[in-house]
């Protein structure tokens, strides 16, 4: 878990919710500053993410505007209608290939308190399809489950689901914070999907993240107690052993795993859109990562195409000796949409 925040931000018109509440009743040693907007604080110009990774502040507020967005092409598990969701910016983790870092000034965690909002549309995005599964994806400006003990977003909104089969709810995750799930019965529509890079990627990029035997094992547990689990190999990474780290990664995760049934297994590019991909190459110039074999391609930074294309099919092949083709999803993009 990241270090406790010396000052949470509360959008004056959310002071008195019971989940900001909540909120400040697990930090009290916070410093409270109400503000309008959380514009004020966020969106500000001049702000250092980097400085801020070190030390990041709680904003609180209330998301206005749309809460349920299409989900980028190729982002999905097979279905016909894809949406994402946040009820969160910012990440409690600090991975070096992660595009927030290129999309946001700030490194602030910014929580949208407006759950019953989120709620109702996703209920009138359900209402309007024909569908008999429509998929609402949580953890793609956030992890889905670090913020947890602080936010309690899996605990409530899993029974909204649970309510609702035709929604199918994927919690994206590095974490290992699956309490509040094994607190209760499976939720038959939800997939917990635990996402992964090799060791060495873990140990170099991975600023905070659990260990990949700790997240297997969580997975383990998961699995044990009949929740749908994923796996999702996103994003790939090149280095020159790039066969033999994914191998050993490959390994290390079966053998925790033994012959549980997954739901799904993805794989994903590493891809940055342009002005995101010159942001973090000004913050952080000598990154070995950033400074790769990468190639501009109609906006979007990525592996020279040919390369992309090598390692997706040499570590999809592995996989594919692993599961079935059934439910392995190769994905091609990791672009975001600037959600402020």
């Amino acid at each position: 878990m990241a270090p406790l925040p010396q000052y949470v931000y509360v959008e004056e018109s959310v002071l008195s919710d019971p989940r900001t509440e909540g909120l400040l009743d697990r930090l009290p040693r916070a410093r409270v500053i109400e503000c309008e907007r959380y514009g004020e604080i966020f969106n500000r110009r001049a702000q250092d993410f980097r400085l801020q990774k070190d030390r990041p502040a709680w904003i609180v507020a209330r998301k206005t505007g749309r809460w349920v967005l299409e989900a980028p092409a190729g982002y999905g598990l097979g279905g016909q209608e894809n949406y994402y969701f946040s009820h969160m910016l910012n990440c409690l983790y600090d991975c070096g290939y992660c595009f927030l870092q290129g999309m946001f000034r700030s490194a602030h965690y910014l929580w949208f308190v407006n759950y019953d909002e989120c709620m109702d549309a996703i209920e009138e995005r359900l209402a309007a399809s024909d569908q008999e599964a429509v998929w609402f994806f949580s953890g793609y400006d956030c992890d889905s489950l670090a913020a947890e003990p602080m936010t309690r977003f899996a605990e409530e909104f899993l029974p909204f689901f649970r309510e609702r089969p035709r929604a199918w709810l994927e919690l994206r995750t590095k974490s290992v914070r699956i309490e509040s799930l094994l607190e209760v019965e499976p939720v038959d529509n939800c997939v917990v999907a635990f996402s992964f890079t090799p060791e060495e990627v873990h140990r170099e990029l991975e600023g905070g993240v659990p260990s990949v035997a700790k997240r297997v094992a969580a997975a383990d547990r998961l699995l044990a107690r009949g929740w749908r689990v994923g796996l999702r190999f996103d994003p790939l990474i090149w280095s020159p052993d790039f066969e033999a780290r994914y191998e050993r990664l490959f390994k290390a995760v079966w053998e925790g795993l033994g012959d549980a049934a997954l739901h799904s297994v993805s794989l994903g590019s590493f891809r940055l859109p342009k002005s995101f991909y010159s942001r973090m190459s000004r913050m952080k110039p000598q990154d070995p990562l950033l400074a790769g074999p990468l190639v501009e391609s109609d906006g979007l930074v990525g592996y020279r195409p040919e390369l992309e294309a090598a390692m997706l099919e040499r570590v999809g092949a592995m996989l594919l000796e692993r599961v079935p083709e059934a439910i392995f999803f190769p994905c091609h993009t990791s672009q975001s949409p600037d959600l402020l």
